[in-house]
């Protein structure tokens, strides 16, 4: 009997230590809470990633590090007004150099980190390679800048927009001013890549149904070549009164250079892979009087000259290619997101195809393909060391 009132008075005991640490520790817990209250602080806000892929070093950079600059300018002021549904935004940079094969890498870092929506890629053929990998994983991806018309033609990725018009609008626009210079006989170059040999081909198929132009040389040349006399030398062969040429301007300085160095002084006209200030820094006095078209001039819309301001103000210096293009496709996914309530792939596809969002270049959404719709393009010229507009 004595043992068993032992026992008894000694769970009584236990359970009285038990009671009074648990006093303590729920003390300590509303201790601690008021600490916070008291320290002013909170829990982290919600989180939104926002991917950016594109060239971001290499010889292509002028082309994506806009782009990455655009994204922290929309996540900046998004963010200073309260966020998306709440959730700050995150913009996460990855580096393609507007290669395939390190484009593919990036896709798969970007869905292994669970990112739903990415701004970018900047070059066709990345594009191309890393699509369906974010297809996979129901990933949002917007370009700025990639115009292969198959990347949203083909129907194979519902998951795909473009702030930018197609190419085939613009080898279209190519040809019509060819013809507009007077020109009956043209010579189309192209860098055999998705995006250069793309325009090019567009440029050969409006060129072969019209018959008060023709071509008579379509020659690809290999990127990083040291010089291409010999592509000239076909050029200067082929009696062509002007070039076509399809590609990005590391290329492209290298032909016009080539091409002024041997007194040619036909008409040197390409796509928006040269209408770039890094062309006319690269091929210098050799630039002047280059043709190329590009994206339609936007700066008189008041959300241009702000995203402009805000660039300039922040880092100094005017934003380069496909920057407006950039900033539109930030706000646009990210309204998506607002608008779908989060990040439900299906949603914020079909916010894309009906919501309209006022952007840089115009109050757009997208059509059934994923093309922006009221954007274009223009035709420039380098004048005095500059690209203007051809009116």
């Amino acid at each position: 009997m004595r043992v068993k009132l032992s026992l008894i008075a000694l769970c009584l005991v236990m359970a009285a230590m038990l009671a009074a640490c648990g006093g303590e520790a729920k003390k300590d817990e509303k201790n601690d809470k008021k600490a916070d209250v008291e320290t002013g602080e909170v829990a982290a806000p919600a989180k939104l990633v926002l991917g950016v892929a594109g060239a971001h070093s290499g010889d292509l950079a002028s082309y994506g590090l806009p782009t990455v600059n655009a994204a922290k300018l929309v996540a900046e002021k998004i963010n200073a007004a309260g966020g998306v549904n709440g959730a700050m935004v995150e913009v996460v940079p990855q580096d393609d150099q507007c290669k395939p094969e390190l484009a593919t890498n990036v896709a798969t870092k970007l869905l292994s980190d669970d990112v739903k929506i990415v701004l970018g890629h900047i070059c066709s053929g990345a594009t191309k390679a890393a699509l369906p990998i974010y297809l996979s994983g129901k990933i949002v991806l917007m370009s700025p800048s990639a115009t292969n018309p198959p990347l949203t033609q083909s129907g194979e990725y519902p998951n795909f927009f473009r702030t930018i018009a197609p190419d085939d609008a613009q080898a279209a626009l190519e040809v019509a001013f060819a013809k507009s210079l007077g020109l009956k006989k043209v010579a189309i170059i192209h860098d055999k890549g998705d995006y250069g040999k793309g325009f090019a081909s567009f440029c050969k198929q409006f060129i072969d149904a019209d018959p008060d132009i023709e071509q008579v040389l379509f020659e690809g040349v290999t990127p990083g070549a040291v010089d291409y006399s010999a592509v000239v030398q076909k050029i200067k062969s082929s009696g062509a009164e002007g070039v076509i040429f399809g590609g990005y301007h590391p290329e492209a300085s290298k032909i016009v250079t080539g091409m002024r160095k041997k007194d040619m002084d036909i008409p040197f006209m390409s796509d928006d892979g040269v209408k770039d200030d890094t062309f006319i820094k690269v091929a210098g006095k050799y630039a002047e009087g280059v043709y190329a078209t590009g994206p339609m001039d936007f700066s008189a819309n008041p959300l241009y000259q702000e995203a402009v301001a805000a660039h300039k103000a922040k880092f100094g210096t005017d934003p380069g290619p496909f920057f407006p293009e950039a900033y539109s496709a930030a706000l646009a996914l990210l309204n998506a997101v607002k608008v779908a309530g989060g990040t439900d792939y299906d949603k914020m596809i079909d916010a894309l195809h009906t919501s309209y969002v006022e952007t840089p270049v115009g109050k757009i959404k997208f059509d059934a393909k994923g093309d922006a719709e009221g954007v274009g393009f223009a035709v420039y010229q380098v004048k005095d060391g500059k690209y203007a507009e051809v009116k």
